[in-house]
C-alpha cells in the first residue's frame, strides 16, 4: 500500500533504517520514530500531508490536534501467520511461542477494539483495503483508495506498482480476515 500511495502522488515519511531484505524485497517503508509515538510526537509535524506506516496498536496514541486518513490493511490471517513464521525462521527466532489459533483470536479481538476506538474519533477517517483483493484487481482497489482521498491520486500508476510476485504466502483456506 505504501508503494501504491507513493506512485499515486502522496509523499511518504520514511527513514529507510530498516532495509529491504528477503522478507520484503521492495523495502519496509517505515519511519522508526513511529514506534515511540506514545512518548515522541514531535515528528508528527513532518508527517502532515504524507503517508506514514503505523501498526494498529499505536493508533490510540495519535494526538487529537491533527486530522487523519487511515487505511487499514486486511489480509487472510493464515497468510499473515505463515509470513511471520517464515520471517522468524529466517532470523533464527522461535516460532512456537503462541499457537496460530490463539494468535488469530487475539488479532481479531485487537482489530475489533481498534475499529471501535476509531469509530469514536471525530478527527479520523478510515477505509479498509484488502491485500488479497488488491492482488486480484489492483486497478479497482487503487480507484477505491483514490476515492477515499477525493479522487486525487494517479490510479493507473498505483495499480502498476502492485507486484503479484511478492504474494508468496498463499492460503486456500476459507477467508478469515484480520
Amino acid at each position: 500500500m505504501m508503494r501504491m500511495l507513493q506512485a499515486g502522488g502522496i509523499p511518504l515519511l520514511t527513514d529507510n533504517i530498516r532495509k529491504a531484505d528477503q522478507d520484503n524485497p521492495k523495502g519496509y517503508y517505515e519511519y522508526e520514530r513511529v514506534k515511540n509515538i506514545e512518548h515522541d510526537q514531535a515528528w508528527l509535524e513532518q508527517a502532515v500531508g504524507k503517508a506514514v506506516k503505523m501498526a494498529t496498536a499505536l493508533l490510540k496514541h495519535l494526538p487529537p490536534r491533527y486530522n487523519y486518513s487511515i487505511i487499514i490493511m486486511r489480509r487472510k490471517i493464515q497468510e499473515i501467520l505463515a509470513s511471520q513464521q517464515h520471517m522468524l525462521i529466517r532470523r533464527g527466532k522461535p516460532t512456537d511461542t503462541i499457537s496460530d489459533e490463539r494468535m488469530a483470536r487475539l488479532s481479531r479481538k485487537h482489530l475489533e477494539q481498534v475499529k471501535a476506538w476509531l469509530g469514536k474519533q471525530p478527527n479520523i477517517r478510515v477505509v479498509e483495503a484488502n491485500y488479497n483483493e488488491i492482488l486480484k484487481d489492483p486497478g479497482e482497489q487503487a480507484k477505491r483508495v483514490s476515492q477515499f482521498f477525493g479522487d486525487t491520486l494517479d490510479v493507473e500508476s498505483m495499480a502498476r506498482v502492485v507486484d503479484p510476485a511478492l504474494y508468496r504466502q498463499r492460503s486456500r483456506q476459507p477467508e478469515i480476515m484480520v
